[in-house]
């Protein structure tokens, strides 16, 4: 295996792993204020409400975080993508043809 190889192998598992990560916060986002909303309704202790609220604050603040460093892992696939497209070497591979289809699967 060719270093671009390697490099592209690399690149793109760090894509799909910050982009499930994205993800997960955004489940977790969603599944916190709906259990917030079942104490607030339910009429649950305000200590528990104000510690539930605290989890849901370090999740939201963890979102543009994701954001920021998938935007980066992104684009430093796309340039090595890019760099090796012609290089009939490296674009018949599978390390390439995976790291191709994740850029068009996540598209930023």
């Amino acid at each position: 295996m060719s270093t671009i190889q390697r490099h592209l192998e690399i690149k793109t598992g760090v894509v799909k792993r910050i982009y499930k990560e994205g993800l997960y916060y955004i489940k977790e986002k969603d599944q916190q204020q709906a259990k917030i909303d079942k104490m607030v309704e339910n009429g649950e202790d305000e200590y528990d409400i104000k510690k539930q609220r605290e989890v849901l604050d370090e999740t939201l603040r963890m979102i543009p975080d994701g954001k920021k460093r998938l935007a980066a892992a992104y684009q430093e696939l796309q340039t090595l993508v890019l760099q090796n497209a012609e290089e009939p070497s490296v674009n018949a591979t599978k390390e390439f043809k995976n790291a191709s289809e994740l850029l068009k699967e996540i598209e930023l």
